[in-house]
């Protein structure tokens, strides 16, 4: 099985996720730099969503149920 590409590496109190680690180039990126990344188009596997007014990066889904973002 293929590693995730990028893993959630901090949350906030709430649960919102707000660090994610890239693991196949090692950089690591605040939630508003993974959004602007995917939106670039460098992260395909990725798209954002609006939630509660702020942008948020969410894998697409595929047919694995437990395969969104750790």
């Amino acid at each position: 099985m293929a590693r995730q590409r990028v893993t959630v590496t901090r949350e906030s109190e709430t649960g919102r996720n707000q660090q994610f680690h890239d693991n196949y180039n090692g950089g690591n990126m605040s939630r508003s730099q993974f959004v602007n990344q995917i939106n670039q188009g460098n992260y395909p596997n990725y798209h954002v969503r609006n939630i509660n007014g702020l942008d948020t990066p969410v894998s697409n889904p595929d047919n694995t149920r437990n395969n969104n973002l750790d």
